[in-house]
């Protein structure tokens, strides 16, 4: 099966320090894929190169046969907003909105009205078990149930790749279980793709392709 993420001689340089060297990548269509390393590997920008939020300093990265390099920010934006997901080690939810609405955001931002995007994350919510705090403010949420939120927002709109950075590095080991077996159940059964950056080994055993980041190289 062809690849739908896949990079190719990667560099990434902050400055003089190159945080990625010459990383080659790819991911099929609902594939997870584990990218292993300790702080400062270069993992996490090697992420964010996959997902076009950092333009590498060489090389390319293509999404559906697609450079990223070629597309403007209007394009690059409306990709990452409506065909990528993304889950970060603290969540990152807006603690004005509920439950429902941070997991609803990703549909509203597409121009869905409210009444359709609130009931997909309603329903995306009652498979991670978040049915009763649909209302509750997240800044109310344990880190368990904020990272559910998370994990939801992520997947609403029912994208092909998911970008996961530590998603589970903030929780303690039974929270960190649960949410990453819902979190790759319901990617599974969607069909969508998953990158998680991790340091953990026992998050990694949960993917079907496993790489290690030392000094900027990928193996």
């Amino acid at each position: 099966m062809n690849a739908i993420l896949r990079a190719e001689g990667v560099d990434l340089l902050y400055g003089t320090h190159q945080a990625v060297s010459g990383a080659d990548f790819a991911l099929r269509s609902g594939e997870v894929a584990a990218v292993m390393g300790s702080s400062g590997s270069g993992k996490s920008s090697l992420l964010y190169c996959l997902a076009g939020v950092l333009a590498p300093t060489r090389g390319t990265v293509a999404f559906d046969g697609v450079a990223l390099s070629s597309l403007n920010d209007e394009e690059l934006s409306c990709l990452r907003r409506e065909r990528f997901g993304f889950v970060f080690q603290y969540g990152e939810l807006l603690p004005e909105l509920t439950v429902e609405e941070n997991a609803a955001l990703p549909l509203r931002l597409a121009g869905q009205r409210k009444a359709p995007a609130h009931a997909a994350a309603g329903e995306v919510l009652g498979r991670l078990g978040m049915t009763e705090l649909l209302q509750r403010r997240t800044s109310q949420l344990s880190g368990g149930q904020s990272q559910r939120v998370a994990v939801a927002r992520a997947l609403v709109h029912r994208p092909d790749v998911v970008f996961a950075d530590e998603p589970t590095g903030a929780l303690d080991s039974v929270n960190a279980t649960a949410v990453l077996e819902e979190f790759l159940r319901l990617a599974r059964d969607q069909g969508t793709a998953v990158v998680i950056v991790t340091h953990d080994a026992a998050v990694a055993e949960h993917a079907d392709s496993r790489y290690t980041m030392t000094d900027g190289i990928l193996n």
